[in-house]
């Protein structure tokens, strides 16, 4: 539960943090991919739920880690690349988890 309640501030953060055109750019819902994803936890049976659940955290995490680092370092905005790296070290470490998660599983 905690990391859900880290995101929320992230989410947060970033909504504080833009402003006009950019805010409006922020999704509102989950895209085909994420709701297909979320359909096969919802689908899955309690023994198989850590097999789709934990793999989809490493993937997701690392596409997150790399997304921020890359905007971390090539951001025209000062405050959205600070927060970006920032972030990027907290999202470093839930994919850790994630992994280490994963691997323990096996």
């Amino acid at each position: 539960m905690r990391c859900y309640r880290g995101y929320g501030k992230t989410s947060s953060e970033l909504k504080q943090l833009v402003s006009g055109e950019m805010s409006s750019a922020l999704p509102t819902k989950l895209d085909d991919s994420s709701e297909k994803k979320l359909a096969r936890l919802r689908d899955a049976k309690t023994d198989g739920f850590s097999s789709e659940y934990e793999p989809m955290q490493v993937s997701a995490h690392k596409d997150a880690v790399s997304l921020f680092e890359r905007y971390a370092k090539g951001s025209d905005n000062p405050k959205l690349k600070h927060w970006a790296g920032k972030t990027r070290r907290a999202l470093q470490h839930h994919l850790e988890m994630a992994q280490d998660m994963d691997k323990n599983r096996k």
